[in-house]
């Protein structure tokens, strides 16, 4: 833990950056040097599409481009601050949200960036609309998902 913790400490990040606790970063980036297989400090499509839990999500690959992974090249790839930064979406929302200074950026984890974010995950072509086929393909995605779930059950 020594030599992560230190790794740690050179990318220059602080003990609450992106809202997460020193723990928890130190467990974040355990996670990300675990799925970083070429060890070259960043992850690749290839790198998520190996976690189980996405590879049967049937938002999985818009999970995965959240993290604005396109194609093999290194530009492609996110690095641990990217890792960090889209995975605060994720996090709780906090009570204390209104009590904020007003100009200071909301956090990742806020409620309105936290429907950007899921807007983002449907609007395939980026053109801030959702079109009846955006939806359609999540929802024959999850037909399919489901009724594969049901058939092993039986």
């Amino acid at each position: 833990i020594g030599c992560k913790s230190s790794s740690i400490q050179r990318l220059g990040l602080s003990s609450q950056c992106e809202g997460f606790s020193h723990s928890q970063i130190t467990r974040l980036f355990s996670r990300f040097t675990s799925l970083d297989k070429s060890e070259n400090g960043a992850l690749s499509r290839e790198d998520f599409q190996r976690i189980p839990e996405l590879a049967i999500n049937p938002l999985g690959d818009r999970i995965i481009n959240a993290f604005s992974l396109k194609g093999k090249k290194i530009e492609d790839q996110v690095n641990f601050r990217g890792f960090m930064r889209t995975l605060a979406h994720f996090r709780p929302i906090e009570d204390n949200e209104k009590s904020k200074d007003p100009r200071e950026p909301e956090p990742l984890n806020s409620r309105n960036n936290k429907l950007l974010f899921a807007f983002r995950l449907y609007d395939l072509d980026k053109d801030d609309k959702i079109s009846r086929e955006e939806l359609l393909q999540v929802l024959e995605k999850v037909d399919v998902e489901q009724k594969m779930s049901i058939r092993f059950l039986h």
